[in-house]
Formats: C-alpha cells, structure tokens, sequence
C-alpha cells in the first residue's frame, strides 16, 4: 500500500474551509426556508393563543383564571412542539424530528402514567369548578366529612371544618360529595356536631 501524500498544513485548512463553505452553501436554502417558517409558525401561533384566550374569556367567563391559563399553556405547549418538529424536518434533520417525536411520545406516557393521580385532580377540579351546585360557601359531605367549601382550585378543594381547615384531592371529592343546604336540615345540624366524622 503506498502511502498518502502529507498535505501542508495550509492546503489542509483550506481544503477545510472549502468543504465547510460548500455544505454552508448548499444548507443555506434550507436554513432559510426554516426561519421563514418559524417566523410564520410564531405569527401564526400567536394569532391562535390570542383566539384562544379570547375564546375562553368569554365561554368561561366565571371560571378561575387558573383553570384558562391551564388550557391556554397546553395548547402552547403542542403547537411550539409541533413547529420544533417541523423546522428540523424542514433543515434536513428528517431523522432527530422523527426520535424526538418518539421519544417525547414515550416522555409523555411515563409523565402521565406517573402524574396520573394529578391528572385525574386536575379533570375533577375542571369538573367541580363548571358545577353549579358546588360553589364557595357551600355547606358539603364529603365521605363522612361535614364542612363549608372555601375555595375550589384546580387540584385541591379546601374545606372549613370545625375551624380547621381540610384539604382534599378534587378527585376523592368528585366521587362522593353531598350539598347538605338543600337535604334535611336536620341532617346537616346532626352532621356539623358530630364534626363531621
């Protein structure tokens, strides 16, 4: 085998620079196809998450903002996800678009399967905070515990119980509340000294 003949080490750094102009040269259509486009996926994004807000101001006017700002991020969160994945298939990166969809596919089947009983707070919550006979300042049983709801979040509803106050996952409560202002008023004078237990 003969050997290679040694290049000088300025033919070596130009021979570099060349090839490195080259793939600049023929990569730049592609980079620039890719700012275009995050440029009109940003346009376009804002325009849908100020449609979005506007359309939950006024559909969910008496609700919570944290229940709209909820919705809002999720809905954020998938479109940004969305352009990332389109802009490195655009650039030519077919293939890390394609593992990192997967990848945030496994991501967040774990995150879910792990943030299951937070979910199912959050779409009980969503459920409490859209019930009309469930509101601040009414008087519920809630398995055996009688209080006064003083505030209903997305997660957690906080209870006035005998002047202590209870936190309850909104799931456990979705399951097995009573109002009691509207059943026999015995029952509720019975259940408030029993302390509700």
């Amino acid at each position: 085998m003969t050997p290679l003949p040694l290049q000088s080490g300025t033919a070596l750094v130009r021979d570099a620079l060349g090839r490195f102009l080259t793939d600049i040269t023929t990569a730049l259509p592609d980079i620039l196809a890719g700012v275009v486009f995050l440029v009109i996926a940003g346009i376009g994004i804002k325009l849908v998450m100020t449609g979005l807000k506007v359309f939950l101001k006024r559909t969910v006017s008496g609700e919570s903002p944290v229940y709209r700002q909820f919705i809002a991020t999720i809905v954020a969160v998938f479109l940004w996800f969305g352009v990332g994945l389109s802009f490195l298939s655009i650039v030519g990166l077919d293939g890390i678009a394609t593992s990192l969809g997967t990848a945030a596919g496994f991501l967040a089947l774990g995150v879910s399967y792990a943030a299951s009983n937070m979910i199912a707070d959050a779409v009980a919550g969503v459920y409490l905070l859209r019930d009309e006979d469930f509101n601040p300042g009414d008087v519920v049983d809630i398995g055996g515990t009688v209080g006064e709801v003083k505030s209903i979040e997305l997660r957690k509803t906080r209870l006035t119980v005998d002047d202590d106050t209870v936190v309850r996952g909104n799931a456990e409560i979705e399951k097995k509340w009573t109002k009691l202002d509207d059943v026999d008023p015995e029952r509720v004078a019975v259940a408030a000294t029993d302390g509700g237990r």
